[in-house]
């Protein structure tokens, strides 16, 4: 789909069924059903008089840009399980919907709070006086974001690290240890939002206790894998929300893994991609979309509308060349199609072409 409907582009040379989704075939379909005109020799015919034709255009130089829409659906992405790793009670619950960031409760166990640290290594044991990883690395990093200071961030559990730790205890009313235990702290890699909750109020301290999501909003593709050549990490693409508004986005990941699914007596392989999207005010958790991506962008081309192409009796496609009172035939290499103009070759900048109607 280009920027007025779905496109593609098709590679120089082809025969027209290669375009079979590209904006510009209907037009070339036509062109071709109104004339087949035959001329030998080096690829342009002689001039002939006659009337003027009844509609022309510029050949011009110009950027195309051939896109794609597919379907999506908009939510936060993959769901994780939050776990709780110590013996209590459930004393308090964040509300579901709510964000939590580094440092603030994910939840209390024994009116004790269990903090969010950003990273991505779990704590699989006590960090304590002359303890070295990067666990303790993670620690220290956490530390010194939330303002405490006076020691490195090394790795290196030393007494300074003791003292942060004590300070950081003390800060959130917890029992002031100097060290830290794998259930005290709940680790992420950033911001989470709260998707579900698994456990009430009062339930046991252990095993899943909520379900959660980063705060990015994201869009889901189930692509088709024919068109997975389209798409690449770190490409740009627009999303359609519901109500009509469009935001831009970026495609985050691209699936490695196909996926056969079956609806009726169609089947469609497909792989995943993820977009990422910022700056939404809509207030939908899940909403399907339309994701337009940039499948090829061509610069500084000449180009015509798709309607001036004509097929030739020998093959190919050649366009009708007006100058003056008089119209000449030309051959002309075929490239991209994209926002109703088609790339060509063989007819120099600035001619003028007919647009038959």
């Amino acid at each position: 789909m280009t920027t007025a409907g779905r496109t593609g582009s098709a590679p120089r040379r082809r025969p027209l069924r290669a375009l079979a989704w590209t904006a510009g075939t209907a037009l070339l379909a036509a062109a071709v059903a109104a004339a087949a005109t035959g001329f030998g020799g080096a690829g342009t015919g002689p001039a002939a008089t006659g009337r003027t034709p009844p509609a022309t255009a510029q050949v011009t130089r110009t950027t195309l840009t051939a896109t794609k829409t597919v379907d999506g659906t908009l939510g936060y992405g993959d769901t994780f399980t939050v776990t709780a790793k110590s013996q209590g009670t459930i004393t308090w619950l964040p509300a579901e919907g709510s964000t939590i960031t580094r440092g603030h409760a994910v939840y209390s166990v024994d009116a004790d709070r269990r903090p969010l640290l950003y990273g991505t290594m779990p704590l699989y044991r006590e960090l304590r006086d002359g303890v070295e990883g990067k666990d303790v690395e993670l620690l220290e990093r956490n530390l010194d974001k939330l303002g405490y200071d006076g020691f490195d961030v090394d790795g290196t559990f030393t007494w300074a690290t003791r003292e942060a730790v004590e300070d950081w205890q003390e800060d959130l009313g917890l029992d002031v240890t100097g060290t830290v235990q794998p259930g005290d702290v709940v680790v992420a890699d950033g911001r989470i939002r709260v998707a579900e909750l698994r456990k009430p109020l009062g339930d046991t301290a252990s095993g899943p206790v909520l379900d959660a999501t980063g705060t990015t909003r994201e869009v889901t593709v189930a692509l088709d894998v024919a068109d997975e050549h389209l798409v690449r990490k770190g490409m740009k693409a627009t999303v359609e929300l519901p109500d009509g508004a469009t935001v831009n986005g970026k495609v985050k990941s691209v699936g490695k893994v196909a996926t056969e699914t079956t609806s009726g007596n169609d089947t469609a392989t497909t792989i995943e991609v993820k977009v990422s999207v910022g700056g939404l005010k809509q207030p939908y958790d899940a909403a399907p979309v339309d994701v337009t991506i940039v499948s090829e962008r061509r610069e500084n081309v000449l180009a015509v509308p798709v309607g001036a192409l004509l097929a030739l009796a020998e093959g190919g496609y050649g366009v009708q060349v007006v100058e003056g009172a008089a119209t000449r035939y030309a051959a002309v290499e075929v490239g991209m199609f994209a926002d109703g103009k088609v790339e060509i070759e063989g007819v120099p900048e600035g001619a003028t072409v007919a647009v038959p109607k």
